[in-house]
């Protein structure tokens, strides 16, 4: 794309997976690329790889040092890096807390730091990696699905508010990905992802046609369109198929059933593993 040619761009949680897969298609469009990763030499792996700069850290506050690498200019972020993590209501605070801060206040400080200078400029692009959870939901992991719905909505939020200035808002919501979360997600991602879980590259594929399409929503599985709007349409029959996904992890994670304990895990499978403080997505 003609448009990404020597522009800026930031993938935070670039380090593997989705972000990854992503920072190396800007990088081949010609786009200056800074990688962004809790794990330093993963970060710095990328980066060499691709030619770009890596800028390890947290993603939460790492467009100002992102900025200054690239010269001092950002003109497409992604909000890319998660956590995933399990359990109900009765999952700690700490959980919580953790799954709001980078799920979704990562996003709100970023575009806080960029917005005034897009504005400015009349252009800017956000891409915020939401996941098909925050379209619909994820059984067994509601610090997960509820966060990633907040992510939604300020993804619709921002693009609502200042398309008309300038600025592009992209939500990536992908299901199952073949990254090494994946693993992670224990009974429900074996019940709900795998079973059409897709590479990373193709997230970076969808994404770049939404780019040239102008698109908001992109959505790598494209049945997912069907499940959001039968889910609009008759809540009911959606939440009875649901909770019918949800009969089956327990049966499979009850004794004797030969199942794994597991039954959280994140609505696509490129974020962190709960215990991780910052995933890539």
């Amino acid at each position: 794309m003609e448009s990404l040619r020597d522009s800026a761009v930031v993938v935070t949680g670039a380090g593997g997976g989705i972000g990854a897969a992503l920072a190396r298609r800007f990088a081949a469009e010609g786009a200056r690329v800074a990688v962004n990763d809790i794990d330093p030499v993963a970060a710095r792996a990328v980066a060499e790889e691709i030619g770009g700069v890596a800028v390890p850290g947290d993603a939460s506050g790492i467009v100002t040092v992102a900025r200054e690498a690239l010269g001092g200019t950002v003109d497409t972020f992604c909000a890319n890096a998660g956590i995933g993590t399990e359990g109900g209501p009765e999952a700690p605070d700490a959980v919580w807390g953790a799954a709001w801060d980078l799920n979704v206040m990562a996003h709100v400080r970023a575009a806080r730091e960029l917005i005034p200078h897009w504005l400015e400029r009349g252009r800017g692009r956000f891409v915020s990696t939401v996941s098909a959870a925050g379209l619909l939901s994820m059984v067994g992991s509601a610090p997960y699905s509820v966060t990633k719905h907040a992510a939604l909505a300020f993804a619709e939020w921002m693009s609502l508010t200042y398309r008309h200035r300038g600025i592009d808002v992209h939500a990536i919501c992908p299901e199952g990905v073949r990254t090494d979360m994946l693993a992670s997600t224990g009974v429900a991602g074996d019940v709900v992802l795998k079973p059409g879980a897709i590479a990373p590259e193709a997230v970076a594929d969808a994404l770049f046609a939404a780019l040239a399409e102008e698109r908001f929503l992109v959505l790598p599985h494209p049945s997912t369109a069907g499940h959001y709007s039968a889910r609009a349409d008759d809540p009911d029959t959606w939440l009875s198929a649901m909770n019918h996904l949800q009969q089956k992890v327990e049966h499979r994670t009850s004794p004797g059933s030969g199942g794994s304990r597991g039954t959280g895990g994140s609505g696509e499978s490129g974020e962190s593993g709960e215990g991780e403080r910052e995933g890539r997505a």
